[in-house]
């Protein structure tokens, strides 16, 4: 009976040291990230990279086109092998690009009266803000109205002022 209570908790140990090691293993694994596709010329990889850096990704928030794994990104990135393929320049790419999506597609949009907004809108909320702060502060610090100490008052404040200039 003991020999079967020592064997059955063995197996059981082997039991969970096995689903702890088959975790850890599935764990490795989701964090394994696909695999970049590389050009056949590593120039135009590069110049890809370094063009993609500077447009936004249209589906995911705040992320590159060159770091972005989503699907309509491999699509852009295709997009813009193909037409560096047909040697047209960065420029060139920007420019189809923004006239396809909008200036959204681009980190720097341009300073132009659509984008005005977009450029100044924080400092003008800032600035307001500000007004507004220095408005209620004066606003409140007419409300506070002073009155004199009575005697008995002042005398207490008196004899706290020579306590603490004792010590």
């Amino acid at each position: 009976m003991i020999r079967l209570v020592a064997h059955g908790s063995f197996v059981a140990v082997a039991r969970q040291l096995l689903v702890t090691l088959l975790l850890l293993f599935m764990a490795g694994l989701s964090v394994a990230s696909e695999a970049v596709p590389v050009a056949e010329d590593p120039e135009l990889e590069k110049r890809l990279v370094n063009l993609a850096e500077n447009l936004r990704c249209l589906v995911c928030q705040n992320e590159s086109l060159a770091g972005s794994r989503a699907d309509f990104a491999n699509d852009l990135r295709r997009e813009i092998r193909e037409q560096m393929r047909a040697n047209k320049s960065d420029d060139e790419i920007i420019e189809f690009l923004v006239a396809r999506y909008g200036d959204f597609v681009l980190y720097n949009p341009p300073l132009k009266s659509t984008t005005w907004l977009l450029w100044f809108g924080p400092f003008v909320l800032f600035l307001g803000g500000a007004v507004a702060l220095m408005l209620y502060l004066r606003r409140r610090r007419s409300q506070i109205t002073e009155s004199p100490l009575t005697e008995n008052q002042r005398l207490q404040a008196e004899s706290l002022i020579k306590e603490i200039n004792k010590d």
